[in-house]
């Protein structure tokens, strides 16, 4: 178990959210800074970030598994609890140079929504 901060954009204003992160099994305790507290368990944290972003539409998480061409393995998500995942290129295979950890800082092509990074990723598989 370990903690974490994130960095999140409500109303144009930077703020931190705290995750107190479960690898086994996956949950992630999230606290906003209002003080707004839930608990979210999945597959791996990957899948327990995807349903933070579902659950708070309205504030950005300003984190690489937050960005639209960032989505785990199969092989990283048992290896890693999801918390590493490939930042993929369209037309270009993923590599280790590829790698990242989901909750460092990004600010670039970030979504509110996993199923834009899955179509993201189902298009890339398709070239």
């Amino acid at each position: 178990m370990f903690v974490t901060t994130v960095h999140i954009m409500i109303d144009n204003k930077l703020e931190e959210a705290e995750f107190l992160v479960e690898r086994y099994p996956s949950k992630i305790h999230m606290t906003l800074p209002d003080g707004w507290k839930k608990s979210f368990e999945g597959a791996d944290l990957y899948d327990c970030l995807g349903q933070i972003l579902l659950a708070r539409p309205n504030i950005n998480f300003l984190c690489k598994g937050a960005r639209r061409d960032v989505r785990p393995s199969s092989m990283s998500s048992q290896m890693s609890s999801g918390l590493v995942a490939y930042q993929h290129r369209l037309g270009v295979r993923a590599s280790r140079n590829d790698i990242v950890r989901i909750f460092d800082y990004d600010d670039t092509d970030i979504v509110n929504a996993p199923k834009v990074q899955e179509d993201f990723f189902i298009a890339g598989c398709r070239r």
